[in-house]
Formats: C-alpha cells, sequence, structure tokens
C-alpha cells in the first residue's frame, strides 16, 4: 500500500518537476544499461493515450469497434514505441550539431521521460472539434516539445546553448512555414481527422 502510495507521490513529482524544473529533472538522467524501462515508459504512456481517447470518443457517442479497440490497445502504444527510437534518433542528430554527447541510451531515456506528452498532446487534440481549436491545440502542443527539446539537449546531451538555441529556432521557423503553407492540412490531419475536415469546410 505505502510503495503504491510512494509510487503514485514519484510520478507525480516526476511530471512536476518536468513541467516547472526542467533543469533539475534533466540533469538526473544518466546511462545504467536500463533502457528496456525508457521503451515500457512509452508503451504505457501510448496505451494510457489511446484508452483516454477511446473513452472521450465513445462520451462523443462515436460507436464501439473491435478496430477502435485495436487502435486504442495496440496502435497507438506501437506508435508511441515508434515515436521513441524517431525522437532519439532526432536528439543524436541535435546532439551531433550541437556539441553535445554522442550517447544513445541518454537520448532514449530523454525522449521517453516527456512521453507524458503524449497522451496529452492525443487527448488534446481529440478536443479540437473546429478550425480554431484545431490551430490552438496544435500550436501550443508543438511549441512544448520545442521547449521539452531544447531542454534535453542541453541538460540531458549537454550540448551547447548557443547552438541548441539556433537549432530550436530552426525548427521553430520551419513550423511556422508549415502553418502558413497548405501542408499544415496534412500535419492536422495527423492531429485530428473531424476537426481538420471542419477547417476544409
Amino acid at each position: 500500500m505505502k510503495s503504491a502510495k510512494s509510487k503514485k507521490r514519484s510520478w507525480a513529482s516526476k511530471l512536476m518537476d518536468v513541467f516547472f524544473r526542467p533543469k533539475y529533472f534533466f540533469s538526473r538522467i544518466v546511462a545504467d544499461g536500463k533502457i528496456e524501462d525508457a521503451i515500457l515508459k512509452a508503451f504505457l504512456w501510448g496505451f494510457v493515450g489511446g484508452i483516454l481517447v477511446l473513452i472521450m470518443n465513445l462520451c462523443r457517442g462515436e460507436m464501439f469497434t473491435v478496430f477502435s479497440l485495436f487502435k486504442s490497445i495496440i496502435v497507438y502504444p506501437v506508435i508511441a514505441i515508434l515515436l521513441l527510437f524517431i525522437g532519439a534518433g532526432l536528439m543524436m542528430l541535435v546532439s551531433e550539431i550541437t556539441g553535445g554527447e554522442r550517447d544513445w541510451e541518454i537520448a532514449v531515456k530523454g525522449i521517453a521521460s516527456i512521453f507524458f506528452v503524449y497522451p496529452l498532446a492525443l487527448v488534446l487534440n481529440s478536443l479540437a472539434f473546429d478550425c480554431m481549436s484545431m490551430w490552438l491545440m496544435s500550436i501550443l502542443i508543438d511549441l512544448y516539445i520545442l521547449f521539452l527539446i531544447y531542454n534535453i539537449s542541453i541538460y540531458c546531451l549537454h550540448g551547447k546553448r548557443v547552438s541548441v538555441l539556433f537549432v530550436i529556432m530552426v525548427c521553430a521557423v520551419f513550423l511556422a512555414a508549415l502553418y502558413m503553407s497548405e501542408y499544415r492540412t496534412i500535419w492536422f490531419m495527423v492531429k485530428n481527422i473531424p476537426a481538420t475536415l471542419t477547417c476544409l469546410g
């Protein structure tokens, strides 16, 4: 009972640290050979996100189907693991550019540590119901992810601050160009198809 409560406190405190004390949180991530914990964390967050989306869709009157259940408990967690490794690969590239450490395990753990964003992004994107809300949710999530990538690059992989800021600025400019182009429709479609169709309508 006590261990369960301490685990809950531990998860809650970690989330609070990521939000409000990122330097303290990310500087404590070290390579200890337990990369499978990071993979499990990504899978579980993907599972949580899938279940939350399923519940929200059912509450909005959508029909329960075998495919919707399969998507929630299998597809979303598998996508989460894929995103974990893609994100870690991108962090290694950023670290190479910014003169940071080339440590695959730390890159994976750094990305896994922010995977609470995955269910949060799924839920927030599914809350979007029209064009304006789609824009708002999408931009907020993208900006916060850039903020987290900045912290991982500096405090986990020890990249040079000026170089990291330059990379983040380039990413921000790329996102701004994406939002101003017609390709934003594809980006929105990935996040929320019904709200995107409202924009197109």
